[in-house]
């Protein structure tokens, strides 16, 4: 990652979490861009392993994919409910990391707790360590990378999104899984009742190759299975085209 000045300092051990998200929100860049066209970027400091920081922090208007820098660690729900935001933490953070998560990206260097992901809506979220239980639980869209192992009950009820899984995954992957595909390559330790694992399709590994590159992640597509509900994969084998939950 490249090396450049932050446009702006922010330190969040003496800033209230109102006060971190009044100047994140009505932030006013001296320039756009810069000359590699990357937006401003803002550079937290004093990360303590606070809980709750950097909650519901959303782009300007008129800073779209505003960049967000930070070092150290965190404790739970750091980064939950953000929108439009490019934000890179290199260290690690407890439960709920970007839970909730609506747009943007976010990616993590090290390893995260419980939650990871759950219930976002959208955007991409990046987790360079590994991940604890219910990671991408009852997600609703966006995309999740783990390049490490993760818990148990990943994608627990989620009904919408991609989760993908660099290493192995813990017991009962992929309970209830709707119209939500993960992509696994190392072993599960055990699937949830109604998911089989099966090889990629030419399109999806075309489009997982394109999500690990977007994720900066390095790995081939091919080295990955789906673990979709079986349902799906009869209709596929059966020529009847993409599955459709009932009600969808």
């Amino acid at each position: 990652m490249k090396q450049e000045s932050p446009d702006q300092v922010l330190d969040i051990s003496k800033l209230s979490d109102e006060d971190l998200r009044e100047s994140i929100m009505h932030y006013e860049a001296g320039r756009p861009s810069d000359e590699d066209g990357d937006a401003p970027l803002v550079q937290l400091v004093g990360l303590q392993r606070q809980h709750s920081s950097c909650m519901r922090l959303s782009a300007p208007e008129a800073i779209p994919g505003l960049r967000i820098h930070a070092k150290g660690s965190l404790g739970d729900y750091a980064f939950a409910w953000t929108r439009d935001l490019d934000v890179y933490l290199d260290g690690s953070v407890g439960h709920g990391f970007a839970e909730g998560m609506q747009g943007g990206v976010v990616k993590l260097t090290g390893s995260a707790g419980c939650g990871v992901g759950a219930g976002m809506q959208g955007g991409t979220l990046a987790v360079y360590g590994s991940v604890g239980d219910r990671c991408g639980a009852a997600m609703r869209g966006g995309s999740i990378f783990v390049r490490g192992d993760a818990g148990d009950d990943v994608g627990a009820g989620a009904l919408d999104g991609t989760v993908v899984i660099g290493g192995d995954a813990g017991r009962n992957l992929g309970d209830a899984l709707n119209n939500v595909t993960v992509f696994l390559r190392g072993k599960a330790a055990s699937l949830a009742p109604g998911v089989i694992e099966a090889p990629l399709r030419k399109k999806e590994e075309v489009k997982l190759g394109l999500l690990l590159m977007s994720a900066s992640i390095r790995g081939s597509a091919t080295d990955f299975r789906r673990v979709i509900p079986s349902a799906r994969l009869q209709a596929e084998v059966g020529g009847l085209g993409e599955w459709r939950p009932n009600g969808r």
